[in-house]
Formats: structure tokens, sequence, C-alpha cells
């Protein structure tokens, strides 16, 4: 329903019921629940912010989540479609870890790294491993994306990074363009996990 909000920072609050910021745009004041990252990279009230927004819609409730970049939005809705993980916890786990770790630990199974988060124990942790290795891996793709890489690139770890990349829901045109710039930057046996990250950031721009 709501891609994204931008407005002035009207209000902002981390207690031991959440952390929230309040975006007043048009008279309305949108109450959203956020990460502590993204809390500590606010500015002064009164500035001009842009949060991607996710509706959440209980029995009980309607709440808005917030992101200040996209990746962590799109992974949040990766992470509240596995069974057992709620808003809490995948707020939690976007606190912990940055989304290019994250989806590192997804791709190589190693479930003993997302134990780091709080309330994360080991079954969860492999329930968590299990079901979004399935999602980001397993995203099928009409045709390869061309990308100009270099010839000594790990091929493998180039298609692992679309794969996740369109999984997440970016536009292979979007992947294209910036899987490009951050070749330049990469090593030549750059893994997939620091190819998405380079990647993210520069889609985050």
């Amino acid at each position: 329903m709501y891609d994204y909000i931008k407005g002035i920072l009207a209000g902002k609050n981390n207690s031991s019921k959440g952390t929230y910021a309040t975006v007043e745009t048009g008279g309305i004041g949108y109450l959203l629940e956020i990460t502590t990252r993204d809390f500590s990279s606010l500015n002064n009230i009164e500035n001009e912010v842009k949060f991607y927004t996710v509706l959440l819609h209980r029995e009980d409730k309607m709440s808005l989540c917030g992101f200040l970049h996209k990746e962590e939005r799109d992974i949040f809705n990766i992470l509240t479609s596995v069974s057992g993980v709620g808003s809490k916890m995948a707020l939690t786990l976007i606190d912990e870890f940055q989304s290019s770790e994250l989806i590192g630990f997804v791709i190589q199974g190693d479930y003993k790294e997302l134990t780091r988060a709080k309330g994360v124990g080991p079954k969860l942790a492999q329930k968590i491993i299990l079901e979004l290795k399935d999602k980001l891996m397993n995203f099928k793709q009409n045709e390869p994306i061309e990308i100009k890489t270099s010839t000594h690139q790990n091929s493998q770890a180039v298609d692992d990074a679309q794969t996740v990349l369109l999984s997440l829901g970016y536009e292979r045109n979007e992947i294209k363009s910036a899987m490009s710039k951050a070749a330049a930057v990469l090593k030549n046996d750059a893994s997939a996990e620091e190819i998405l990250k380079e990647t993210l950031k520069i889609l985050s721009i």
C-alpha cells in the first residue's frame, strides 16, 4: 500500500517498547517502527527524511515499519516470510547484521553466525537459513544478465549475486548497471557476499 513516505521528521523515540520515528507529510504524522541503526542515523527534528515502508496488518492492529535503505526493507519482507519470524525478530536481525552479511550467511549456510542476534537460537537460525536459501537461490531467471566483469571474476559468485538481487525485487536493468559499476572496484576473486555488498551500496544511493 505504501512504498515510501517522504516528509519532515517530527519526532523520534527509543525505549524498551521499541524504536520509532514520526514523519509528517500532508498534515498527517506517520508513526514508523524503525531499527536502532536508522534511529542513530537520523539528524535533527524538522529535517526532511524518506523511509521505505511496510504496512503490517494484524487482527488487533495495523502498524508501519520504516527503513532508510530500500534493500533493508526488502530483506525485512523476506525475513518475515519465514514461519516463526515476526517483525520484531526481523528488525533485530537487520539491526545486528548488514544486508550483505545476512545474505552471505544464508548463501554459506552459516547458521551459527545468526545466533549472535538476540533471541535467535540454533533451531530458529537453521530454519531461517533453510527457508531463505530456498527463496533467495531458487529464483528462476529467464536469461542471464550480461554484466561487464573481469574475465577472472568468479562467474558462480556473479550468478549467485544476480539471483539474490532478482529475488529481492530489483529490476534487471538496475542490477546490470549497479553490478557493472561494482565490478570496477571489486577484486577478481570477489565472493558473492562481496559482490552483493558493493552492488547494494550502489543501489541504495
